[in-house]
């Protein structure tokens, strides 16, 4: 079905593995756009609870792919026009997913592939990785990648590793909290990754994609007293659905949900 990426399910996870190994998974358009399909596919798919993104071989990804950026040299500033947009639709994509999103990250993680982990819910990496925002050493900006970096690690954080473009390692990634934890191995990292999941699965579904949807909306589009009012009636909203109800009694009956069985 796809070229640049692969797609495992099993037991309500899918996993989407970068599979460009022979160039540490280096993204080019065609992986974009396999990237923006998965993730629709994914984020409609009524049997997948949790989504992880990982890369195959010896990295998560070294950016962009070099032939590629060959290719936009020749290009006019429409058609580069066209392909910023398509790659920060892609990284929306991700960030909008109404399943929660996973990276694991190992290797190297360079220019744009910081976009697609930052866009994610929780990031897991390996204290070895080196992260690096690489664009301004090509005379280039982190355009489409800024909104997410900005999120996660703020203006002047961004400022100093976006200016320099200098590399860092997990641990640093971890403390500006560009990553949510790193590990020494990636067997302490899988133990991790599989409580993170058996915890995403005992809670509600519906209740997940509300929730990302509230933080999206509170985060970027609402005024604290436009949230007041928001939340309050997104509250009363949830608490009479059948997932809330069927959550509600289970707890006073002491027993697992039927999402949870």
């Amino acid at each position: 079905m796809y070229s640049t990426i692969l797609l495992e399910s099993s037991d309500h996870i899918a996993t989407i593995i970068l599979n460009r190994p022979e160039i540490r998974n280096a993204f080019n358009e065609q992986m974009i756009d396999e990237l923006k399909d998965c993730f629709n596919h994914l984020g409609q798919d009524e049997n997948i609870r949790v989504v992880i993104i990982k890369g195959q071989g010896k990295a998560f990804s070294a950016g962009a792919d070099l032939n590629w950026l060959r290719n936009i040299m020749t290009k006019t500033q429409d058609q580069n026009l066209k392909e910023g947009q398509n790659l920060a639709l892609c990284l929306h994509i991700i960030y909008i997913c109404p399943k929660p999103v996973i990276s694991i990250v190992h290797g190297y993680s360079m220019g744009g592939a910081n976009g697609i982990l930052a866009a994610c819910d929780i990031v897991y990496a390996l204290d070895s990785t080196i992260f690096s925002f690489t664009e301004a050493k090509l005379g280039l900006v982190p355009a489409n990648i800024s909104p997410y970096i900005l999120k996660r690690i703020g203006e002047f954080k961004a400022r100093e590793l976006m200016l320099t473009g200098r590399q860092f390692n997990g641990n640093e990634a971890c403390e500006m909290g560009l990553v949510n934890k790193t590990f020494n191995d990636m067997i302490s990292l899988e133990l991790q990754l599989n409580t993170t999941i058996k915890d995403l699965l005992s809670a509600g579904p519906v209740a997940q994609r509300t929730i990302k949807r509230m933080i999206h909306q509170v985060s970027n589009h609402l005024t604290l007293n436009e949230a007041r009012d928001y939340t309050a009636r997104l509250i009363s909203e949830v608490r009479v659905t059948s997932e809330a109800q069927e959550g509600m009694a289970a707890f006073l009956e002491k027993r697992k949900p039927n999402w949870n069985q």
